[in-house]
């Protein structure tokens, strides 16, 4: 920035002061008055922080345009999926060059539909070759984003369904940010929409298969999906009929198809325990069936499956220990200990274990098919999936011994840190669709045969369908590497705790103590940071930045006790596993000391205010994204959205005085003190239900009252966002190379090396 460039002063919000008080402890807060954002007022005041910020960044604009272009450069921006086929159809998406949002595109199915088993089965699974720009023959556009976002500032699908025979669409779309969604109908045959509608549905809708019924989500006013509607396709809206109204304030509400599409399985939870239901899709007068209560305390997920005519449930849980087991049993055995309030009587008899509690995977759920059951397991970090026979269940059933997870096959990969995830498997496929991807291994689809589809019974080998293409980059010029900084307590098997920290960097970066350093965190609702491919994070080690991932207690990377150790009343371990990272890469010569920025989002905004004040002088600069930052005051009151719902992660401050206690020692806006912070951008959207725009917008005006140096402090607010930001593809861009342009300019790694 020029010497004779004038920044105008910060923007000073007036003080009205506002008290709450809570065992015994009164706090005023000068601020809370600019939660009202209908306040013509309020937003004159943000309208002014951003133009504060574009004063404050100017000089880092051609910055800002240089790693978009480069984020805009690698992307290969007319491209497509790998078609998935269901029923009678390949669906797919294309992406154009120029346009902000994927087009939704289908082809039908021309290979011989055959039941038999073998190579023509499978042949009639393998997709059509799709070539980027190039239609198909017999392809149609059902769905064109672009053209439905043409009217509105912003435009985001929550999502969509088709029925089985392919005639009818429902999508949800919301056109504010705020994520209340307008469902719509549209008939596939004429491409017209249906004159239906239903307003304010919450996230996605799904289609029972005949494609008569929709069934949908509606919020209360703490923005909870606490009703299940059910809307018979040909009626209005307000004759929809109520399936289920869950009371509890700390549940929330989500549905899905069984793999087979027979039953709709409705579970209500959070992070300790869930409640579960089953509803029967054949009958359109069928009510929802209870399973396991809340009441149960059981943290689980419900999946039916066909075994030799029977209809089974298999259950993941908590009750054998924190990792999870997997059980058989049927629907009528728990509906039965659930009736008549027996379920307070007796331990709840979850049938026979198939997969038992182990101490070194985490189990983390099952996909099931009609060739057998796919299984999602964490080991050292890394989630893949192992495959589970239909024989081992019958051999569960029939009395024998349940299977260790640990011991189950797998498709083998040969990169020591990756991810593996199923994407897609239909019921009756011969085979199941997996993404693989690592920290620089661009996301591949494979199709993995089912076992039964093997000539010899050896394990499967998969198929490669397509690796997402980056271009102009040499992927062999960067590494990734795992080291490991210690935490405060012990581990479950009494040994130190040892926190995971992924460090990328560019080939021609050395340990030597001189690099400066990006620190990226998260640390809540058990998430992990699992390895991912990511082309803008080339323009960061291209500038010769380290980028580190912080795998800090709150996520589950390490099973669920690195989750529980970082929740509630231990919560500050996240904080201080965070800074003892930085420390570590320090130590190891991978960062300079003083060039070391940190990154982090929404709950990890939290743990950036945290930092922030723990130990400032540690940080060039913060970049916090839809910072949780004044935590305190949203989770005391419950009307506040999704307020109730965080009590089962950070504790109830309301009811409880140590709660309260705790959350206000740690708590950023609370805790801002007289210091040198580094500088901090709090990035922000005025439609954001998650994460309100008012907790950053107060916490900046804290930040400046008690800054001592002279590092800037700024808020930049989408006005036209919700909680991922702007909507469209290169608003996303722009909005990753504000952010990394920020961090590299207070690094002094503005030029590119490599």
């Amino acid at each position: 920035m020029s010497e004779t460039t004038t920044i105008p002063a910060p923007p000073q919000a007036k003080k009205v002061p506002t008290t709450r008080t809570h065992h015994g402890d009164t706090v005023t807060d000068p601020y809370e008055w600019l939660r009202d954002k209908e306040s013509p007022e309020v937003i004159d005041h943000l309208t002014a922080e951003n133009s504060y910020t574009d004063a404050v960044t100017a000089d880092q604009e051609a910055l800002r345009e240089a790693i978009f272009a480069e984020i805009k450069h690698r992307t290969v921006e007319t491209d497509l999926t790998v078609p998935s086929r269901r029923g009678g159809f390949w669906y797919f998406t294309r992406t154009i060059e120029g346009e902000q949002h994927p087009v939704y595109c289908r082809v039908p199915v021309s290979a011989p539909d055959t039941e038999t088993a073998g190579a023509q089965a499978l042949e009639s699974w393998t997709p059509p070759d799709v070539e980027p720009g190039v239609a198909l023959d017999g392809e149609v556009t059902y769905f064109d984003t672009n053209a439905e976002a043409t009217a509105h500032a912003f435009y985001q699908l929550g999502g969509m369904s088709i029925d089985e025979s392919g005639r009818l669409l429902a999508y949800c779309e919301d056109t504010t940010g705020d994520e209340r969604h307008t469902l719509r109908f549209r008939d596939l045959t004429t491409g017209e929409n249906l004159p239906e509608t239903v307003e304010d549905v919450h996230g996605a809708a799904v289609l029972d298969p005949t494609g008569s019924r929709a069934y949908y989500m509606v919020a209360d006013e703490a923005w909870r999906p606490w009703r299940l509607y059910v809307h018979t396709l040909g009626t209005d809206a307000s004759a929809d009929r109520l399936l289920l109204e869950v009371a509890n304030e700390q549940l929330w509400t989500g549905f899905g198809l069984s793999s087979d599409k027979r039953e709709m399985i409705i579970l209500s939870g959070n992070s300790e325990y869930d409640e579960s239901r089953l509803l029967d899709l054949t009958d359109a007068d069928a009510e929802p069936v209870l399973l396991i209560p809340a009441g149960r305390r059981l943290l689980h997920s419900v999946d039916p499956i066909e075994l030799d005519g029977e209809r089974k449930l298999l259950i993941t849980h908590n009750a054998e220990g924190p990792n999870n087991a997997l059980s058989l049993t049927t629907a009528e055995a728990l509906a039965a200990q659930s009736a008549d309030g027996r379920q307070a009587e007796a331990e709840l008899d979850l049938g026979a274990t198939v997969l038992p509690h182990e101490d070194t995977a985490k189990l983390e759920g099952v996909t099931v098919t009609a060739a057998q059951v796919l299984v999602s397991a964490r080991r050292d970090t890394v989630e893949s999936v192992q495959l589970l026979s239909l024989d081992t269940l019958r051999q569960v059933r029939d009395g024998g011994a349940a299977v260790p997870t640990s011991s189950l096959p797998g498709p083998d990969f040969e990169e020591e840190l990756f991810t593996c995830a199923v994407t897609s498997a239909e019921h009756e496929a011969p085979m199941f669709r997996v993404l693989y991807t690592s920290w620089f291994t661009p996301p591949r689809i494979y199709d993995i045969p089912h076992a039964a589809t093997s000539d010899d019974g050896a394990a499967p080998t998969p198929i490669l369908r397509r690796e997402t293409p980056v271009q102009d980059v040499d992927l062999s010029a960067y590494r990734a590497t795992r080291i490991w900084a210690p935490g405060d307590g012990t581990a479950p098997d009494g040994s130190p705790v040892q926190v995971p920290v992924t460090v990328m960097h560019h080939r021609d970066v050395a340990p030597d103590g001189t690099n400066p350093t990006l620190v990226y965190g998260y640390g809540s609702y058990e998430i992990s940071m699992d390895p991912s491919f990511g082309i803008p994070r080339l323009s960061l080690l291209d500038r010769g930045i380290v980028f580190a991932i912080a795998h800090v207690r709150g996520g589950g990377e390490l099973g669920r006790w690195w989750y529980e150790d970082g929740k509630k009343l231990t919560k500050t371990h996240t904080f201080t596993d965070f800074l003892s990272a930085t420390d570590r890469l320090v130590e190891a010569g991978w960062a300079d000391p003083a060039r070391i920025a940190a990154l982090g989002g929404s709950a990890g905004g939290l743990l950036m205010g945290a930092i922030a004040n723990m130990a400032p002088e540690k940080y060039t600069a913060i970049v916090a994204q839809v910072p949780f930052v004044d935590n305190l005051t949203s989770i005391l009151d419950p009307d506040l959205p999704l307020s109730a719902l965080e009590w089962e992660e950070w504790g109830n401050p309301i009811q409880d005085a140590e709660v309260y206690a705790y959350m206000k020692s740690y708590s950023p806006y609370e805790n801002v003190r007289d210091t040198r912070y580094p500088a901090i951008a709090a990035v922000t959207s005025l439609h954001d239900t998650r994460v309100l725009y008012v907790e950053p917008a107060k916490w900046v005006q804290v930040l400046r009252e008690h800054q001592q140096g002279d590092a800037p402090v700024v808020l930049k607010i989408e006005m036209d966002g919700g909680h991922g930001g702007a909507s469209g593809r290169y608003e996303s861009w722009k909005e990753r190379a504000w952010d990394y342009a920020f961090l590299a300019h207070h690094l002094g790694a503005a030029e590119r090396r490599f």
